[in-house]
Formats: structure tokens, sequence, C-alpha cells
């Protein structure tokens, strides 16, 4: 199909796109500053990483940021495995569980009328605008009550609860038609089985997204190891790796082992990105979110 000598959604190539590959590349390029200086910065030697003025890309990339790492961790004493094995348990069940929930009471808040629901999620909306250093000390004493500290759940527990996340989930479910409901609901499926079997093959990309912040959070933060753990056995590659930054930060080599660390973590988190980013974009289009 075309309109005054322009295709509209072409499947291949199209000179028309031109105009916009104009914009977009160069837009794409600065957007993708950021991760490239992480990266070449990684593999910066010391000379580099202290020459002025800075040098944006490596001249001599090296690897020797990654070999004072390996030092660190085999006179350390300290097994990495296990940091990482906490790592990865404690990020598959924040991922599985927060999916679980968000989407459960998304589907609530959505789809059920009730008294108060509302309330409920204008409440949901406003622990938006909490940043995490206002919480930090209500939540240290709720852990302390509960008896949790010192346990394998405080690392996942405070993850669990994820506002933007609900949000997210119940803004998509609202797109749902309330025929499809209706229909399952006739057919004698329970709220479950509507959840499990018509909602959320619906609400995937939301979910997708959802698990990728779940992931996020869970992989990158060191808070729950560093404020509610003392044991080792229970800490988390995320705060071996700040530990590692502060013990060596102020040393030379220290800034070097900070970067090569921060490409360590980051690298999952832009594998995992790319390759979900179609639903991300999907789930913000549907969400309002703009």
């Amino acid at each position: 199909m075309s309109y005054q000598g322009t295709k509209i959604n072409p499947s291949r190539f199209d000179k028309s796109q031109i105009k916009f590959f104009l914009v977009l590349v160069p837009l794409a390029a600065f957007m993708a500053l950021p991760i490239l200086y992480i990266v070449t910065t990684a593999f910066k030697p010391l000379d580099e990483l202290f020459a002025y003025p800075p040098r944006f890309f490596a001249r001599r990339p090296s690897l020797e940021n990654f070999r004072d790492i390996a030092y660190v961790v085999t006179s350390s004493g300290i097994p990495l495995s296990r940091y990482i094995l906490n790592s990865v348990v404690t990020s598959v069940i924040v991922v599985v569980f927060s999916v679980m929930m968000s989407a459960s009471a998304g589907y609530v808040l959505s789809k059920k009328k009730f008294k108060g629901r509302k309330l409920l999620f204008t409440i949901n909306t406003v622990a938006l605008m909490f940043v995490p250093a206002a919480v930090k000390i209500p939540r240290y004493l709720v852990i302390e009550k509960a008896g949790l500290l010192d346990s394998f759940f405080i690392l996942v527990l405070p993850l669990l609860a994820m506002p933007v996340g609900l949000f997210l989930v119940k803004q998509y479910i609202d797109q749902v038609p309330d025929s499809l409901i209706e229909a399952a609901t006739i057919d004698g499926a329970s709220d479950y089985a509507i959840l499990r079997r018509v909602v959320m093959p619906v609400i995937k990309p939301a979910l997708v997204t959802v698990a990728i912040l779940a992931f996020q959070s869970s992989w990158n933060t060191a808070e729950p190891s560093t404020f509610y753990v003392n044991d080792d056995a229970l800490k988390t590659f995320a705060f071996y790796m700040s530990a590692i930054t502060t013990q060596t930060g102020n040393t030379v080599a220290g800034q070097g082992i900070a970067a090569a660390a921060s490409l360590i973590l980051f690298i999952p988190n832009l594998v995992i990105f790319i390759l979900m980013q179609s639903n991300v974009i999907n789930t913000m289009a549907h969400s309002g979110i703009k």
C-alpha cells in the first residue's frame, strides 16, 4: 500500500525509511555512550584510568583489572562461587514470586469489584514516589521484630513487593476485554484458572517486563546482605563486588577493580534487556507510560 509515494509499514527496507534512520541512528548512538563507557573503562590500564584529559576509549586495552579481581578473590579465602550461587538462587526466587504476585494483584485490582479497590491502587501508586532511603529504617525495624535477621529469607522478602510491577501489570490487564473473563467464568473456570489460562498469556509482555525489573533489583542490590545479614555464607555476589571495591577503593589499583566489577555486574542486565526489550516497549505503550 502506498500513499503519495510512501509505503506504510514496509516489510523490507524502503527509501521512505531513510528520514527515520537519520534521526534514530544518531540518537541510538548517543544513548549507547554510557554503556560503551562502562565497557571501555573496565579494559583501561591504570595509566589511562588517571590520564588527563580523560579518554573515552582505551588506547591499549588490557585484562589487568580482571586479573586484579581474580587475585583479590584467591587471596581473600572467600569462595566466590558461594556468592554467585546465592545471587542466582535469590534472583530466580524473586523473579518467580514477583511475577506471580504482580499478576495476581493486578488481576484483582483490574477485574474484581470490591470496596477499597481504588484506595489500594492509590496506595500502590503513592509507594512509587518513596525512595529506598526513606523506608530503610522502618524496614529494618520490621525485619528485626519479625526475627528475620541473618536468614536466607531476608535476601528475598524485601524485594518481592514491586509497586512499579503491580502498576504496569494492572494497567496492561485493563486492556484485556471483559468478555474473555466472562466467557471463561460461564465455562466454569475458577479465578486462578482464568488468571493462568486467559489473562497471563495475554499480558505476557508486562510479565516479562516485571521479570526484568525483579531480576535487576535482586542481582544489583547489596542492601539486604549489607544491613540484614552478618553470615558471609548468605551474602550475595553484588555485596561481594561492593566489598572488593570498598576495600581497595582507597588504592590506585582499586579504581580499576571497581571498573571491572561494574562491568561484571552490568553484563547480565544488558543481555537480558537486549533479549527482552521488545516486551518492555510493548508494555510501556499499553500501560500509559510515555
